[in-house]
């Protein structure tokens, strides 16, 4: 049987790894999980993140954490928005903010996988997948 919501597993293993301050955390891919992975590179919350085979052979998302010092780590906090039972869309107009700008959320738009200021300056809305802080 499939995994009901990969998003939020891919989230609860960077949260987990974060916890337990792992360098390192392995996600299944998919083009979604790149796209969130591109997007948390960009805003400086993973250092970096690659497509490897592991050890049966199957392409696996490593994704490296980020730490600002050897114990503190960037990602406080990571909180899933819409979930397969509730999607929450919004305009471009009621994109949320969050913590008045200190950390962001992951839309999932027309214009592809951006945070919530990108959205903003492309003037659209979409689906609200998480947000980080």
């Amino acid at each position: 049987m499939g995994m009901t919501d990969p998003i939020a597993d891919m989230l609860t293993r960077i949260r987990n790894a974060n916890k337990g301050r792992f360098r390192t955390v392995r996600v299944p891919v998919s083009q979604m999980n790149i796209n969130l992975a591109k997007v948390l590179k960009k805003s400086g919350y993973i250092s970096n993140y690659d497509k490897i085979k592991d050890e049966k052979g199957k392409q696996v998302l490593e994704i490296i954490l980020k730490y600002s010092d050897k114990k503190t780590s960037v990602i406080t906090n990571i909180k899933r928005v819409s979930k397969p039972g509730r999607r929450v869309y919004v305009s471009a107009d009621n994109i949320p903010k969050v913590l008045n700008g200190l950390g962001i959320a992951i839309l999932s738009t027309s214009k592809g996988v951006v945070t919530d200021a990108e959205a903003r300056e492309l003037n659209v809305g979409g689906e609200v997948l998480c947000m980080i802080w």
